[in-house]
Protein backbone atom coordinates (compact mmCIF):
# COMPACT_ATOMS: atom_id res chain seq x y z
CA UNK A 1 0.00 0.00 0.00
CA UNK A 2 1.22 3.47 -0.92
CA UNK A 3 0.66 6.53 1.21
CA UNK A 4 1.03 10.14 0.12
CA UNK A 5 1.60 13.16 2.30
CA UNK A 6 1.10 16.56 0.76
CA UNK A 7 2.25 19.90 2.09
CA UNK A 8 2.86 23.46 1.05
CA UNK A 9 -0.48 24.97 0.16
CA UNK A 10 -1.78 28.24 1.52
CA UNK A 11 -2.83 31.79 0.77
CA UNK A 12 -0.72 34.05 -1.39
CA UNK A 13 -1.19 37.28 -3.28
CA UNK A 14 -1.25 37.35 -7.05
CA UNK A 15 2.27 37.25 -8.42
CA UNK A 16 3.54 35.31 -5.44
CA UNK A 17 4.96 31.83 -5.17
CA UNK A 18 4.23 28.58 -3.37
CA UNK A 19 5.91 25.21 -3.35
CA UNK A 20 3.96 21.99 -2.97
CA UNK A 21 5.53 18.73 -1.85
CA UNK A 22 4.24 15.20 -2.13
CA UNK A 23 6.03 12.37 -0.36
CA UNK A 24 5.25 8.74 -1.16
CA UNK A 25 5.90 5.91 1.25
CA UNK A 26 4.97 2.27 1.71
CA UNK A 27 5.57 -0.86 -0.31
CA UNK A 28 6.98 0.64 -3.48
CA UNK A 29 9.12 -1.15 -6.03
CA UNK A 30 9.31 1.81 -8.33
CA UNK A 31 7.41 4.98 -9.17
CA UNK A 32 6.33 5.45 -12.76
CA UNK A 33 5.00 8.96 -12.42
CA UNK A 34 3.97 11.57 -9.87
CA UNK A 35 2.09 14.77 -10.37
CA UNK A 36 -0.76 17.05 -9.44
CA UNK A 37 -4.28 17.63 -10.55
CA UNK A 38 -6.33 20.56 -9.32
CA UNK A 39 -10.01 21.24 -8.91
CA UNK A 40 -11.56 24.66 -8.56
CA UNK A 41 -15.13 25.14 -7.28
CA UNK A 42 -17.62 24.25 -9.95
CA UNK A 43 -14.97 22.99 -12.34
CA UNK A 44 -13.68 19.60 -13.37
CA UNK A 45 -10.43 18.24 -12.03
CA UNK A 46 -7.60 19.02 -14.44
CA UNK A 47 -4.01 17.88 -14.80
CA UNK A 48 -1.51 20.49 -13.69
CA UNK A 49 1.84 18.76 -14.09
CA UNK A 50 3.42 15.33 -14.14
CA UNK A 51 6.97 14.00 -13.89
CA UNK A 52 7.80 10.50 -15.09
CA UNK A 53 10.40 8.04 -13.89
CA UNK A 54 12.73 9.10 -16.65
CA UNK A 55 12.44 12.74 -15.71
CA UNK A 56 10.08 13.68 -18.48
CA UNK A 57 7.52 16.34 -17.65
CA UNK A 58 4.07 17.32 -18.84
CA UNK A 59 2.34 20.59 -18.05
CA UNK A 60 -1.07 22.08 -18.57
CA UNK A 61 -1.03 24.95 -21.05
CA UNK A 62 -2.52 27.28 -18.44
CA UNK A 63 0.48 27.01 -16.11
CA UNK A 64 3.28 26.46 -18.61
CA UNK A 65 6.44 28.47 -17.83
CA UNK A 66 5.05 29.49 -14.43
CA UNK A 67 5.10 26.14 -12.64
CA UNK A 68 7.97 23.66 -12.46
CA UNK A 69 7.65 20.06 -11.34
CA UNK A 70 10.62 18.09 -10.08
CA UNK A 71 11.28 14.85 -8.30
CA UNK A 72 13.75 13.49 -5.77
CA UNK A 73 13.90 9.77 -6.46
CA UNK A 74 15.93 9.11 -3.32
CA UNK A 75 13.05 10.45 -1.22
CA UNK A 76 10.14 9.35 -3.43
CA UNK A 77 9.06 12.98 -3.31
CA UNK A 78 7.76 15.32 -5.98
CA UNK A 79 7.75 19.10 -5.82
CA UNK A 80 5.67 21.68 -7.63
CA UNK A 81 7.18 25.15 -7.65
CA UNK A 82 4.45 27.63 -8.51
CA UNK A 83 5.52 31.13 -9.51
CA UNK A 84 3.62 34.14 -10.82
CA UNK A 85 0.45 32.80 -9.28
CA UNK A 86 -2.87 34.10 -10.54
CA UNK A 87 -6.31 34.15 -8.90
CA UNK A 88 -7.41 31.54 -11.44
CA UNK A 89 -4.85 29.14 -9.96
CA UNK A 90 -7.01 28.97 -6.82
CA UNK A 91 -8.04 25.35 -6.33
CA UNK A 92 -7.51 22.24 -4.28
CA UNK A 93 -4.37 20.56 -5.57
CA UNK A 94 -4.27 16.77 -5.44
CA UNK A 95 -1.01 14.89 -5.68
CA UNK A 96 -0.97 11.43 -7.25
CA UNK A 97 1.52 8.63 -7.54
CA UNK A 98 1.53 5.84 -10.12
CA UNK A 99 3.72 3.12 -8.66
CA UNK A 100 4.70 -0.50 -9.06
CA UNK A 101 4.14 -2.37 -5.80
CA UNK A 102 4.31 -6.00 -4.59
CA UNK A 103 0.60 -6.16 -5.43
CA UNK A 104 0.97 -4.77 -8.93
CA UNK A 105 0.24 -1.34 -10.28
CA UNK A 106 -1.06 1.27 -7.85
CA UNK A 107 -2.55 4.71 -8.36
CA UNK A 108 -2.72 6.67 -5.11
CA UNK A 109 -4.11 10.13 -4.41
CA UNK A 110 -3.12 12.57 -1.72
CA UNK A 111 -5.60 14.27 0.58
CA UNK A 112 -5.46 17.53 -1.32
CA UNK A 113 -4.10 20.90 -0.33
CA UNK A 114 -5.81 24.26 -0.78
CA UNK A 115 -4.07 26.96 -2.79
CA UNK A 116 -5.73 30.37 -2.68
CA UNK A 117 -4.43 33.29 -4.70
CA UNK A 118 -5.87 36.70 -3.85
CA UNK A 119 -6.05 39.52 -6.35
Amino acid sequence: QVQLVESGGGLVQAGGSLRLSCAASGSIFSINAMGWYRQAPGKQRELVAEVTSGGGTNYADSIYARFTISRDNTKNTAYLQMNSLKPEDTAVYYCYCNAHTPHGGSLTWGQGTQVTVSS
